[in-house]
C-alpha cells in the first residue's frame, strides 16, 4: 500500500540498499594489485559475499515490508531487521576498507556514492519505523474509543 508515507520510506530504503549493485564504495585511478578490494580499481558490493548478503537482505526486507501494511508489528520487525542488516553492512565495509588500507600503497581511493547509500537507507528505515509506530498508536487509540 503505497498510500502511506512509511511505505514510501520503505521503498526508497530498499532501493537505496539494492542500488549498491551499481554504485561503488570507493574507486582508484589505477588498479592496486596487492589489494584484494581494489585490484580492479573499484571497491563494490561484489568484492565480499558478506556484504552482498547483508545489503540484499536489507533491501529485500524493506521492500517486502511494504506489503505487510495490515500487520504493523511484523512490518516494524522487518524494518528493524533491515536496519540492523544495513548497519552491519556498514560495519563490514568499514572493517574491510580499514584492513585493506595497508595493501593500498600510494593509491588514493575516492569515496563513491555507494559509501553513503546505506546511511540514507538507515535514515529512511528509521523514519519508516517511526511512522509505523505512529500509525499503530492511532489505530490503538481508535480501538479504545469503540
Amino acid at each position: 500500500m503505497i498510500q502511506r508515507i512509511q511505505s514510501l520510506f520503505l521503498l526508497l530504503a530498499g532501493a537505496g540498499s539494492l542500488s549498491l549493485f551499481a554504485l561503488p564504495f570507493a574507486t582508484t585511478q589505477d588498479s592496486v594489485a596487492s589489494s584484494p578490494l581494489l585490484n580492479d580499481a573499484v571497491f563494490n558490493l561484489n568484492d565480499n559475499i558478506i556484504l552482498l548478503l547483508l545489503f540484499v537482505l536489507g533491501g529485500l526486507l524493506s521492500i517486502g515490508a511494504i506489503f505487510l501494511f495490515k500487520n504493523r508489528t511484523l512490518q516494524m520487525r522487518l524494518a528493524r531487521i533491515s536496519f540492523i542488516a544495513n548497519l552491519l553492512g556498514m560495519v563490514v565495509v568499514a572493517f574491510l576498507y580499514l584492513n585493506d588500507a595497508v595493501n593500498q600503497g600510494n593509491a588514493e581511493p575516492q569515496d563513491g556514492v555507494g559509501a553513503y547509500m546505506p546511511i540514507l537507507s538507515m535514515v529512511l528505515l528509521f523514519l519508516a519505523i517511526r511512522y509505523i509506530k505512529k500509525d499503530d498508536s492511532i489505530v490503538r487509540s481508535m480501538d479504545r474509543l469503540r
